[in-house]
């Protein structure tokens, strides 16, 4: 495995809101000619197993991931975390409390539906989730189905986007206590799609030192939506701030990228380097002691 061989970190199994099962994952990998992977579904690593049993079997690594749903100040955003310990107890102690809010916000949002004349219940909408979490982007499905809207991005845009009549706000971790699990755990944490969090990223850089301070370890720079003036000054950030780089497609599966395969692997921007500078900084740390990274005054 060289360090130029093509990987993808940011993926969803069907143990959150992708289509593929881990093992399905891993399979099409294997086709693509991806050398490794990281699952990262949002806030559960209960696809894990499977996935490293099937990456076994076909020759693809598999790196632990997770994709936690956490707030820092005003912002709500997503902590990406990799090589973390995913059978420690006390780590899935503290997802069960996020997989408790999603059930309990999935119950709101059906509430909301039904009050604007939308008959659903919980009973169909646990059909759409088999293995794992069940969330907005499976009611959005439900609603499609149900003739309701004719599409995913309707049903979320006339009912179930932020500020939108059927929205129901969730349990979050703070930024700070989702660092913490993972590098409690054994991991590195990283944030996930910045430009989703500022198109512009003139507010990053001062995100970015805040969370470095709590111990966040990376960012995600290629991205899909990250234009290439945006790699450039989130790669500019990385090397000032002294934060490991990381990537992937957040592919969810042909049905909800709207992509074929082919074009899957061309959106995997990121090479193997990216995973020896991991292992390189999980041996170099006592991993279960935060601590803040390298930051400089000005960008």
């Amino acid at each position: 495995m060289t360090l130029s061989s093509p990987i993808d970190l940011h993926i969803h199994s069907t143990f959150s809101d992708g289509v593929l099962t881990p093992a399905e994952v891993i399979d099409l990998a294997k086709l693509q000619g991806l050398t490794a992977i990281a699952i990262t579904d949002h806030d559960t690593a209960a696809g894990t197993d499977e996935a490293m049993q099937r990456g076994h079997e076909k020759g693809i690594e598999v790196i632990t991931g997770i994709e936690i749903s956490s707030w820092h100040g005003d912002t709500s955003m997503h902590i990406l975390g990799y090589r973390f310990k995913h059978n420690d107890m006390q780590f899935n102690r503290r997802l069960h409390l996020l997989q408790k809010g999603r059930e309990t916000r999935n119950a709101r949002i059906i509430e909301n539906l039904n009050k604007l004349g939308i008959m659903v219940d919980l009973s169909e909408l646990l059909q759409y989730s088999e293995y794992g979490q069940t969330g907005r982007p499976h009611i959005a499905r439900l609603l499609v189905d149900k003739g309701i809207t004719k599409t995913i991005d309707m049903a979320f845009k006339n009912y179930l986007r932020r500020g939108a009549p059927a929205y129901a706000e969730r349990f979050r971790f703070s930024a700070r206590d989702a660092i913490a699990m993972i590098r409690e755990a054994g991991g590195i944490a990283v944030l996930a799609h910045p430009s989703s969090l500022d198109p512009t990223l003139r507010s990053i850089p001062s995100l970015l030192k805040d969370l470095c301070n709590l111990g966040l370890e990376g960012v995600e720079v290629y991205y899909p939506a990250h234009s290439p003036k945006a790699v450039k000054a989130l790669l500019k950030m990385a090397a000032e701030m002294n934060l490991l780089i990381t990537g992937g497609s957040d592919f969810h599966g042909m049905e909800r990228s709207g992509s074929n395969a082919d074009e899957w692997l061309h959106r995997t921007h990121v090479s193997y380097g990216i995973v020896r500078a991991m292992k390189k900084e999980c041996q170099s740390r006592n991993k279960f002691v935060v601590s803040p990274c390298a930051v400089k005054t000005e960008l």
